[in-house]
């Protein structure tokens, strides 16, 4: 486990732990984030956040920074 997720929303934190893999519902299209990713901001459209082995979180929007193994997205669900 080398990414460190956040997911949060208006009401608080939803995910907060160590993943080995993000993929995100990005405006042009799904991507997967792994370790040592490149740094990049995106906003997200309503999709599945899956992460992890069998982690999944259902959003209608957002934003997400990755940088330095450290994914934070910030939704709404």
């Amino acid at each position: 486990m080398t990414i460190k997720l956040n997911i949060i929303t208006p009401e608080g934190t939803i995910v907060d732990q160590m993943v080995d893999r993000v993929e995100l519902p990005g405006s042009i299209g799904r991507f997967v984030v792994l370790k040592d990713h490149a740094p990049l901001i995106s906003s997200l459209v309503e999709g599945e956040i899956v992460y992890g082995q069998e982690g999944r979180v259902h959003i209608s929007s957002g934003f997400v920074e990755v940088a330095d193994n450290h994914v934070l997205a910030c939704v709404e669900l």
